[in-house]
């Protein structure tokens, strides 16, 4: 009998350290935030071998005025382009040299898969201006100590089930794959922000719509204001329509949760005609989220959010790529969304790409579960840990999907963040642009909320 426990014992133990990410020793965790070794996030602090890639700089690359800006200094700022260009940190330089249909071979091991089917797809049109490498993001000194206790107290049960984390970036230094979407969606991103979200549905043939978004947001993990903060409950958001009139006045409220124990995502609706708040039971995976007519799904909002135990998720390491990084331009007041929005893609003379390293990480499904994306592989920026673009497979294995987040990191938060992101369809020739904000306000990282402003018995209030 004695030996029979002991025999399920140990295999409890087998099972729980399969499932269970084990934390990394001391001595490891010691790198972070040592010249020459581990950045404070956990990136690489020196450049590569040929200098293409530079050492980490971060906060050095602002002013101490840029870093002090607020939401209201910038919005005055607004109707002068080259000023709020300059306050932001925007760079106007000649690129090194383009990419295009003709030569994108030659550059092909530090082409995501997407962009090369993109040179394939728009030949005449398509092209990608590289620029100098710069690594600008830091974090707040609040976080960077966390997160280096994260690194010793973080663990991951299965792909859901975390724990021991607290402020900052859970798992700095990650092992096992499951553990990088955890880095981007913990994310410091401020204590709380409204957002004008504008977005664009471009048809095949270059024609477009735009709905217009408010999106009210309180974080809960990763507040430095201690009121609001709570590891469990990442985020709550709420997002009204503004246009087109149709839609005006929907609302949607979610409380995001990051323990699963404490019930997922939950959410709720208004609608305007119907008059009534009512539970939204599928505001998850692949559910399309609101007013893009199918070309986003719900958990590819931020490029990923939500639950990803759908996936078996494989750490590829990391590589060196292409992505849009330091691209202030694509927000700046001075392009029209007439200017940016073109028939296949977006203008292709204002994003910024530069070469950096990112974390390759392989999310596929699962026997017997379902979604729309059979595969996914995620590109990480390693400083900031931001997602920058996701190649999309379907369920016959073919291509269909490719996410971008155009990175730039806002110094007076700070944060690197995707602004705007971009998701091409490569079956029909539609593009979905979301975070457009060129003839919008500035969204204001400096509003309160309190919790109360959040809850389901609110929303019809939020109407009047």
């Amino acid at each position: 009998m004695i030996l029979k426990t002991n025999v399920l014992f140990g295999a409890v133990l087998a099972l729980a350290s399969a499932t269970s990410v084990a934390k990394v020793p001391q001595e490891e965790a010691d790198r972070l935030g040592v010249k020459g070794e581990l950045t404070p996030s956990g990136a690489e602090w020196n450049g590569n071998a040929d200098g293409s890639i530079p050492e980490w700089t971060g906060e050095k690359n602002f002013t101490d005025e840029q870093k002090s800006l607020t939401s209201k200094k910038l919005g005055k700022l607004r109707k002068d382009p080259d000023k709020l260009e300059e306050a932001l940190g925007a760079l106007n330089e000649e690129p090194l040299f383009t990419i295009t249909a003709n030569n994108y071979r030659e550059y092909a091991e530090k082409l995501t898969e997407g962009n090369k089917q993109l040179f394939e797809k728009y030949p005449a049109t398509y092209r990608m201006n590289v620029y100098r490498s710069l690594r600008p993001h830091f974090d707040h000194p609040k976080i960077v100590e966390a997160t280096k206790k994260n690194a010793t107290s973080a663990s991951l049960e299965g792909t859901d089930g975390i724990s021991g984390h607290k402020l900052g970036f859970p798992f700095p230094i990650p092992k096992k794959g499951a553990e990088i979407p955890w880095n981007h969606k913990l994310r410091y991103r401020g204590t709380a922000i409204r957002r004008f979200n504008n977005q664009a549905i471009v048809s095949a043939d270059g024609e477009y719509s735009i709905t217009k978004i408010i999106e009210d947001v309180l974080f809960g993990y990763a507040n430095l204001d201690q009121k609001n903060a709570d590891k469990d409950l990442m985020a709550y958001y709420l997002q009204e329509v503004k246009a087109p009139p149709r839609l005006k006045g929907q609302l949607l409220l979610v409380h995001e949760t990051a323990n699963p124990d404490a019930g997922g995502r939950l959410a709720w609706i208004y609608n305007p005609g119907m008059g009534r708040v009512n539970r939204a039971p599928k505001v998850g995976y692949d559910n399309p989220s609101t007013s893009t007519d199918g070309e986003q799904f719900n958990d590819q909002i931020d490029t990923f959010n939500g639950a990803q135990d759908r996936y078996d998720w494989k750490l590829i390491g990391k590589q060196e790529k292409y992505i849009p990084y330091n691209s202030y331009k694509m927000s700046s007041p001075r392009y029209k969304y007439s200017d940016l929005i073109r028939k296949g893609h977006v203008n292709m003379d204002i994003p910024r790409y530069e070469l950096h390293r990112v974390w390759v990480v392989e999310a596929t499904l699962k026997p017997g579960q379902t979604h729309q994306l059979k595969k996914r592989r995620f590109y990480v920026d390693e400083d900031s840990w931001a997602i920058a673009a996701v190649d999309g497979y379907d369920n016959n294995d073919n291509f269909w999907k490719f996410q971008e987040g155009h990175l730039v990191t806002l110094p007076f938060v700070p944060i690197t963040t995707g602004s705007p992101e971009v998701i091409h369809d490569l079956v029909t020739g539609r593009y979905f642009v979301t975070v457009l904000s060129n003839e919008e306000e500035i969204s204001d990282f400096d509003i309160r909320f309190k919790q109360s402003e959040f809850k389901p018995n609110q929303l019809k209030r939020r109407t009047r």
